[in-house]
């Protein structure tokens, strides 16, 4: 169930009140006339079945909530449970499964939240490049997947999938910009923090040159690197689409992002030119194909949603 809490323009109470009230797919609603300060208004909140949700707030929207004209507002929240009889017979009555439900608008919020730049996203990319190179030194696959884990770039990825399904090209384009520039200094930081090992006498080039049979294919790329990229990219939307976050660690652990990028900071300190490329190469793959199969996974999605959403609106 997902919980709407509604701040309503007093004039328009009234016919948001008989919408909701007459959905089978609401249920526990609550109006409190005059409660809300900032914005003013009346102060609604009602459960919807998960699978119903984009559709109510569209509909609540249509009558003058939480539109363009700053009148009233729309706050959205996901339910884990609803023990009564009521809210189970709001969920039998939306059609499908409420994991198949796709509430658009905590898609777009956690999108336009992912494109924005932090210092925390930084930081995370920063260790998570920094503890790949490590791996990659030690020749260590516990330190790669523990890269993977770290990095933080799905996030971003995701938005850019996410602003060019919805049409919002500005988000597409600022969670492109986070992507790149956040690579850039990540690689940056380890590649200076290498060059300091090097001087250290901790790392030397033929670090890189000996064989390492668990970590070379973090920089050596084939086609079933863009295969997984692109099934990583499947599943990463999926799960987001469908609010199960824990499968995100095992899309964080299929992908060779922050490897690469680990693998080309220690390249670029020790000019390695044959490692720099494929490391390039590596990463780019991985990138491509998360945000081309993201990007499909989504306008899937949101083609067989709107069939039913314009059925519901002639009908």
């Amino acid at each position: 169930m997902i919980h709407l809490r509604l701040v309503v323009p007093p004039d328009v109470t009234p016919a948001v009140v008989d919408r909701l009230r007459h959905d089978e797919r609401t249920t526990h609603l609550v109006v409190l006339p005059g409660a809300a300060v900032q914005p003013p208004g009346d102060l609604v909140t009602v459960d919807v079945a998960r699978e119903a949700a984009s559709d109510v707030i569209e509909g609540v929207r249509a009558l003058g909530v939480g539109g363009a004209d700053g009148r009233g507002g729309i706050a959205v929240e996901a339910v884990d449970a609803t023990p009564s009889p009521s809210g189970e017979r709001a969920e039998r009555a939306a059609p499908g499964a409420p994991d198949d439900g796709i509430v658009w608008e905590i898609v777009l919020d956690r999108a336009r939240s992912d494109a924005r730049s932090s210092w925390s996203f930084h930081a995370f990319l920063v260790l998570a490049t920094t503890i790949a190179a490590v791996a990659v030194l030690t020749d260590s696959a516990v330190l790669v997947v523990g890269a993977m884990v770290v990095g933080p770039e799905f996030g971003p990825v995701s938005a850019v999938a996410v602003g060019l399904v919805l049409t919002r090209p500005r988000l597409a384009w600022h969670a492109l910009r986070l992507l790149v520039l956040g690579f850039v200094g990540a690689v940056a930081v380890t590649a200076v923090l290498a060059l300091l090992a090097h001087a250290a006498g901790w790392v030397e080039p033929g670090d890189l040159a000996r064989p390492r049979p668990m970590t070379a294919y973090i920089w050596t790329p084939d086609h079933w690197s863009f295969v997984v990229a692109l099934l990583a990219g499947c599943a990463g939307v999926l799960s987001l689409t469908a609010g199960r976050s824990n499968v995100l660690v095992g899309v964080f652990i299929s992908v060779t992002t922050v490897p690469a990028a680990g693998n080309l900071a220690l390249a670029l300190a020790l000019w390695e030119p044959a490692e720099m490329a494929g490391s390039l190469a590596q990463l780019g793959v991985n990138l491509a194909g998360m945000t081309a199969s993201g990007t499909a996974v989504l306008l899937v999605q949101r083609v067989l949603t709107l069939p039913s959403r314009i059925a519901r609106t002639v009908g």
